[in-house]
């Protein structure tokens, strides 16, 4: 399982439930990245997505404790077990930030689209470059958008 992530200088992923700065080279990269794919994801993230709705052309797993809602197109996952139970080999986790919390012990790999800015962020992903159980080990892409700079980096858990 891997984490593909968007992060500020300060590691903030978020405020007030949504991306404040979002670059659409990032969202093309994404796109791209978990195409065909299956996804975890929580429930407040899925809410910001288009109309609510699951992304298309994934297998979209919801990680809620509220498992008596219906989410068409989506399976809702009680625990984070449950979301890592038989999951396919191309699976990303997407967010928001507890599930993030909840599904990193899972993930061996996380794709971490740095963007050099700091908005206000009150969700933060894990600074995995001062973690010792994570390395930086290639840069997927790298450029600049609106003036900001980005880096697209996969990182291994060691």
């Amino acid at each position: 399982m891997k984490a593909i992530v968007a992060v500020y200088d300060d590691w903030g992923i978020g405020a007030n439930g949504t991306q404040p700065v979002v670059l659409s080279a990032d969202r093309k990269f994404f796109r791209e990245m978990t195409r065909g794919a299956c996804v975890v994801v929580g429930r407040r993230t899925l809410a910001d997505f288009p109309g609510g709705r699951p992304l298309p052309n994934r297998e979209n797993r919801v990680l809620t404790r509220d498992k008596n809602r219906t989410i068409p197109g989506a399976v809702l996952c009680g625990s984070p077990e449950e979301a890592a139970e038989n999951a396919p080999e191309n699976t990303f986790v997407i967010g928001g930030g507890s599930v993030y919390a909840q599904m990193l012990p899972y993930c061996r790999e996380a794709i971490v689209t740095k963007v050099y800015t700091a908005p206000v962020s009150d969700t933060f992903f894990p600074n995995l470059d001062a973690d010792p159980n994570w390395t930086a080990v290639e840069t997927l892409q790298r450029g600049e958008e609106n003036g900001i700079a980005y880096e697209m980096i996969r990182y291994v858990r060691k």
